[in-house]
């Protein structure tokens, strides 16, 4: 998807979860998606949940840290 695209994506999902006041589950790979849209986020590595809550806690997450960005960063 292009960032319009994206955008009117984000646009639906956040449309719909007010209008309806339901829970949506999300299950997307682009990680400014994720942080900008989500109230709270699971991360999974290689089917193991390795982080689990608000997206700054999950954002800090050594484990996350570790698997996504390498032990480096």
């Amino acid at each position: 998807m292009n960032v319009e695209e994206k955008q009117d994506m984000c646009r639906f999902i956040l449309d719909i979860s007010d209008q309806f006041g339901t829970t949506i589950v999300l299950i997307e790979h682009d990680m400014g998606v994720v942080m900008d849209i989500s109230d709270r986020v699971v991360v999974l590595d290689y089917g193991k949940k390795i982080g689990d809550g608000t997206p700054d806690e999950v954002r800090n997450n050594q484990d996350v840290i570790n698997a996504y960005l390498g032990s480096g960063h």
